[in-house]
């Protein structure tokens, strides 16, 4: 209960600031996560049958766009006492493989499901994300 009136108000305070240009702009994720936009599942199967709305959202594998990735793995800095190097220095990242406007087919039981601004998300780590179909050439 608490963590719903907890999102609840931070969805509030956020929609306050957000535009249609800056949407995505305000939302950083963390880590080795990847924000996903899930696809619309087929609502109808190879043999003409109507599936009900809740079918494809239970199937244990799902597809869609990726939307904000997350900087990546964090490299650890390792600890020397060297008097002549700044104590500033940047944390580093091995970058994920996961971009901006890739198709994603990952496992559901590793992703996290929200709801931003009335449309529904995932969050779903890089190990979760079994293919990736990017518009590129290689």
């Amino acid at each position: 209960m608490k963590f719903e009136i907890c999102c609840t108000f931070i969805a509030k305070i956020l929609s306050m600031h957000l535009t249609s240009e800056n949407t995505f702009k305000k939302i950083i994720i963390i880590g080795d996560r990847v924000l996903i936009r899930p696809s619309r599942p087929n609502e109808k199967t190879a043999s003409g049958l109507y599936l009900p709305p809740g079918v494809q959202e239970r199937e244990k594998v799902q597809q869609g766009v990726v939307i904000k990735t997350g900087p990546g793995f964090v490299i650890p800095i390792p600890v020397e006492d060297e008097v002549w190097k700044s104590d500033d220095e940047k944390v580093k990242y091995v970058p994920l493989q996961a971009r901006e406007g890739d198709i994603a087919i990952f496992l559901m039981n590793g992703a996290t499901e929200i709801e931003y601004e009335g449309l529904k998300y995932f969050i779903v780590p890089q190990n979760a994300i079994l293919m990736l179909e990017r518009e590129e050439d290689l």
